[in-house]
């Protein structure tokens, strides 16, 4: 069972930026895919970046650009670093890590951008 904790969250202004961390325990976390996804009041949870254990990324369209995803898997760690904040990416951020058959989830950060 693996125990992923998330933390970096907070209240920011437009064009702000924030860094995202999530520690992982009780798994490879070399092997694992790890995602980031995020999920605002009234709406459905939703991808926002994954990076494979091979380091190769991938993001939703809303923040390419703007957020990159990277990990230290000597620290079993997986960041979001997050730039040029809006008001629409406020939402709580979940972090995520999954391989074949299972996944497993942080608790969740907030983050609210002020306009």
């Amino acid at each position: 069972q693996a125990q992923l904790v998330e933390s970096g969250g907070g209240l920011v202004q437009t064009g702000g930026s924030l860094r995202l961390s999530c520690v992982t325990s009780g798994s490879i976390f070399s092997l694992n895919v790890m995602g980031w996804y995020r999920q605002a009041p009234g709406k459905q949870r939703e991808l926002v970046a994954v990076i494979a254990s091979s380091g190769a990324t991938n993001y939703a369209d809303s923040v390419k650009g703007r957020f990159t995803i990277s990990r230290d898997n000597a620290k079993n760690t997986v960041y979001l670093q997050m730039n040029s904040l809006k008001a629409e990416d406020t939402a709580v951020y979940y972090c995520k890590s999954y391989g074949v058959g299972y996944e497993f989830w942080g608790q969740g950060t907030q983050v609210t951008v002020s306009s």
